[in-house]
């Protein structure tokens, strides 16, 4: 079973939107502000509320191995390609520095964990990015796993899960990064064509390069409450367009209404419903 080891959640939580600088806190050591509607919350208040504000219903990021635990069966999921690391083929300058102090913030290699587990007593290849790492931007090795995961699920004919969540396409890799792209759509073209099962789960932020890419290809598109989802930010847009945009553009609701989305489904209860989504799958494949 992995053991893996968590920094203390104040590192990660998104206080992004208050008008007091993110990382700030009041007097109330160990407390902090719901970004949405600034009530405060202890630690143990988040962890008890499964990482979301208990009056509003707000998200908080997490890591990829806590959402791997949320969805696999205990116990049961077998990490592949976990030797994978970027280098720096275009000598960009501090790269190397950034790397090594996002591995040593999330104890992870890359921005993306891969595998196999079993949800629900039903196998399945799992897959969780982790928005600590570089933002969980997708280079090459990001896009090599997601290949790999896909390629894995073909093998074993299972159904390939992945959770999202990215600020795109990693600059420092250049045109490598962007052909993750097309490389990770190619790889979940041939996992259509093998008639396997693919869902991925949107949280926020999925944006650039990932959502153009392997997080919309899915058969089924799974959104976290108040996710920002899109390819470039609301704020890019309306400088560039000189337009103002609809109240809630870009989030899980506004695309589900237009059709991005499959479904909205809270964190709580994301796991119920994956083995629910399984159960009919194979229930089809084995014609009943």
């Amino acid at each position: 079973m992995f053991k893996p080891t968590f920094k203390p959640r104040k590192a990660y939580i998104d206080l992004s939107g208050i008008s007091k600088s993110p990382l700030s806190l009041d007097s109330r050591e160990g407390n902090f502000p719901c970004p949405t509607c600034s009530t405060w919350l202890s630690e143990a208040e988040i962890i008890k509320n499964n990482d979301f504000c208990p009056r509003c219903a707000r998200h908080f990021a997490v890591t990829a191995w806590e959402r791997i635990y949320s969805l696999c069966d205990e116990g049961t999921f077998e990490e592949w390609d976990s030797g994978l690391t970027s280098g720096n083929p275009l000598q960009f300058p501090d790269y190397d520095a950034k790397l090594q102090r996002a591995s040593e913030d999330t104890h992870l290699p890359e921005a993306i964990i891969t595998g196999k587990g079993i949800i629900g007593g039903m196998e399945c290849v799992v897959g969780a990015m982790e928005p600590r790492f570089m933002m969980g931007s997708m280079g090459s090795v990001v896009g090599e796993k997601v290949c790999r995961a896909a390629e894995g699920a073909m093998e074993r004919s299972l159904p390939l899960i992945l959770s999202c969540c990215s600020g795109g396409a990693r600059m420092q890799e250049g045109m490598l990064s962007l052909m993750q792209m097309a490389k990770t759509s190619a790889a979940i073209g041939r996992l259509n064509q093998a008639g396997l099962l693919y869902i991925t789960i949107l949280t926020h932020p999925t944006t650039g390069g990932v959502t153009a890419s392997f997080a919309s290809l899915a058969d089924i598109i799974i959104g976290e409450p108040g996710a920002l989802i899109g390819f470039t930010g609301p704020r890019v847009i309306e400088q560039t367009t000189g337009q103002k945009l609809p109240a809630g553009f870009q989030r899980s609701e506004y695309l589900l209404q237009h059709g991005m989305l499959d479904i909205i489904q809270p964190r709580l209860e994301m796991r119920s419903l994956l083995i629910r989504l399984l159960a009919v799958h194979q229930g089809g494949r084995n014609g009943q």
